[in-house]
């Protein structure tokens, strides 16, 4: 086989588990969901999604892990302390800058 058909064989795989993902739950899940715990997974997975393709690249985006590390950990004392989305960005960017210019 060439190389050609296995690269449209890979986008067909794709967009057929792609498709099947969306549609399923709409054909099988008519009636409002009323578990309470299915309900309040389903609130929390977009959630944990965007945390789980976040939190990986603070820390690879950087040369050096650690300043990824130090910078996560200001932003998010600076988020609970009530710091809006501006200033946490900018002090991490500055924490970066700071560290990287030391290692």
């Amino acid at each position: 086989m060439n190389k050609n058909l296995y690269i449209a064989l890979a986008v067909f795989t794709a967009a057929a588990v792609s498709y099947i993902i969306r549609v399923l739950p709409l054909t099988l899940i008519r009636k409002p969901i009323k578990n309470r715990f299915i309900r309040s997974f389903l609130y929390y997975v977009p959630y944990v999604t965007l945390a789980i393709m976040t939190f990986p690249a603070i820390v690879q985006a950087t040369q050096s892990p650690v300043a990824g590390i130090a910078a996560l950990a200001i932003g998010i004392i600076l988020s609970l302390f009530g710091a809006g989305l501006f200033p946490v960005a900018c002090v991490c960017c500055a924490v970066v800058f700071v560290i990287e210019m030391f290692i």
